[in-house]
């Protein structure tokens, strides 16, 4: 089954969510800003993806550049701050079969669910 870990106050996430709705495939939005991913759930999105827990940061969130911008983190302590912030986390994400996108651009996502 598709997921889309969603942000409904982004506008790209409200985009990647209506291009699955207009899909007709089922799917599970996950709104991950009230249901917080596990760290296990986070480690398994990124390795869908095929990169670090650094690349799932949105760098340009005034938490990142307040607290961890200037800091070496290990990958343990990435995942522990989106976890803590769940903010941080780039949406929307989008998972089918074991591959995942990020949905920036929204067309990143056309390409995993045709």
């Amino acid at each position: 089954m598709i997921k889309i870990y969603h942000n409904p106050r982004c506008r790209k996430s409200r985009e990647g969510l209506e291009l699955l709705e207009k899909s007709g495939k089922k799917f599970e939005v996950v709104k991950y800003l009230d249901e917080v991913p596990t760290k296990e759930e986070l480690r398994e999105v990124i390795n869908c993806l095929g990169i670090t827990p650094e690349n799932l940061v949105r760098k340009n969130e005034a938490i990142w550049k307040e607290k961890f911008k200037h800091r070496l983190l290990t990958n343990e302590e990435v995942l522990d701050a989106m976890i803590t912030y769940p903010k941080l986390i780039e949406r929307p994400i989008v998972i089918n079969n074991g591959v995942a996108v990020i949905g920036r651009p929204v067309d990143n996502i056309e390409k995993i669910i045709s």
